[in-house]
């Protein structure tokens, strides 16, 4: 069924993969309850609903798709849900996540066309590499600050962090120690250096489980916080398209960019086309319309797949493994919360992955400055603005500019004249995201 063979990998590789996705992506089902909290959605709501689309979506990825890639509530899609949409616009968050159900619908639509794939395919390939680039510097610098390896500082934005304390030495501790053992090719070395880290934190008392290791998933506002028939009428009666635009573009955006990204990483991609791509972009779509009916932010494409990748995931056995987690998780919430919440031993991997994807800057064509430059802006844009959209927004806003500048505008495909205007108005008229 994953043709296993095929992608020359083994059911234990893809069993460590997918434990080592999960292990690096797990933190979501605390961060997203924690952040859709200030909106005012129960913790337990969002934990649960957190783990059903996730299910939903990492299940079709592995079973429809045959691809490494998980699929979760999107971090910054959550933030901009809580602070801009009801903050922003003062409405309940049941009506904020009637936005999230439409733009998940549209969503949906679009991906049951030719419209995503071609998409794709319409990318600039010096695009696809800064694309792949830019979320390894990323999510190295996500995990450099999430160890305190770098800080904030009040002049420079970012500093050297304090080296002496403990959790970056665990920390560093735990980068050694995966590095040792990839570069002994030890097969799992993300997630042995995870567990190595783990027991370390244990016996030094950074880590303990005062909770306990196990509860009963509920959903204290009911089956659903939103009734699917109501979500339109919603969206038009509190005028919220810029909300559902603004959602669906980002969207699209994150997990398009991502996908292309992570199967870059692993050798799925074929010239400049994604195998399966209508299958495997399915999966966002209704894992987002799904989540909103149980109270959950939009979801996408996660990057830390590229850490069950690099180590060797390959098929949907990845991703399906990851899916059971996230069924068991849903039982062992202290457990989870415990764990996560310490992030020297998920960090390191998420610093060695960046820099693996990061290789893909020499396939850029840096002789020409009009392949280049977008490329550039799309690299140093996505951990600066913390946005992998962000960082896809800029490039194709200078491509086809520095395009016409050269006088190569026939050069630039439609989709992409299109998507620079969408992006142009969305950075600059609705706030971005």
């Amino acid at each position: 069924m994953f043709k296993l063979k095929e992608h020359q990998t083994t059911v234990r590789t893809e069993a460590l993969a997918g434990i080592t996705t999960f292990l690096t992506m797990v933190y979501i089902v605390v961060v997203n309850p924690i952040i859709l909290a200030d909106a005012g959605v129960p913790f337990d709501q969002v934990f649960t609903a957190t783990i059903i689309a996730a299910i939903v979506g990492t299940l079709w990825m592995a079973l429809a798709a045959n691809y490494p890639i998980a699929i979760a509530p999107g971090m910054g899609l959550n933030a901009y849900f809580a602070y801009s949409v009801v903050g922003g616009h003062q409405v309940s968050y049941q009506v904020a996540f009637a936005s999230v159900f439409v733009a998940g619908l549209i969503f949906l639509i679009l991906s049951l066309t030719p419209f995503r794939k071609k998409l794709i395919e319409a990318i600039p390939a010096n695009l696809k590499y800064g694309i792949t680039a830019g979320i390894g510097l990323f999510i190295a610098f996500i995990g450099l600050r999430l160890t305190g390896i770098v800080t904030d500082h009040p002049e420079n934005l970012v500093t050297l962090g304090d080296l002496s304390s403990p959790p970056v030495i665990l920390a560093l501790i735990g980068l050694t120690v995966s590095l040792l053992l990839m570069s002994l090719n030890v097969h799992g070395a993300l997630f042995f250096g995870m567990i190595i880290t783990g027991i370390i934190a244990y016996f030094t008392g950074e880590l303990s489980f005062e909770n306990g290791f196990v509860s009963v998933p509920s959903l204290p506002e009911g089956f659903m916080v939103l009734n699917p028939a109501d979500a339109i009428g919603q969206v038009i009666s509190n005028g919220l398209y810029a909300v559902v635009f603004s959602f669906l573009l980002v969207t699209i955006f994150d997990t398009t960019g991502t996908m292309i990204g992570v199967a870059q990483q692993a050798g799925l991609m074929k010239g400049n086309e994604l195998p399966n791509a209508r299958k495997a972009l399915l999966a966002d779509s209704a894992a987002t319309t799904v989540g909103a009916m149980f109270g959950t932010s939009p979801t996408t494409a996660y990057i830390e797949s590229s850490a069950g990748v690099a180590a060797g995931g390959r098929t949907g056995l990845t991703t399906l493994t990851v899916a059971v987690l996230f069924g068991l998780t849903a039982f062992f919430s202290p457990l989870v919360g415990a764990v996560s919440g310490i992030a020297a031993i998920t960090a390191p991997a998420l610093i060695i992955v960046g820099s693996l994807m990061m290789g893909n800057i020499a396939k850029i064509n840096w002789n020409e400055l009009d392949e280049a430059f977008p490329a550039f802006l799309v690299i140093i844009a996505m951990p600066l603005t913390s946005s992998i959209a962000t960082g896809i927004a800029l490039g194709f806003i200078s491509y086809p500019l520095m395009k016409i500048a050269k006088g190569k505008w026939r050069d630039v495909h439609l989709f992409v004249y299109i998507f620079a205007v969408l992006f142009f108005i969305q950075l600059v008229f609705l706030g971005g995201h």
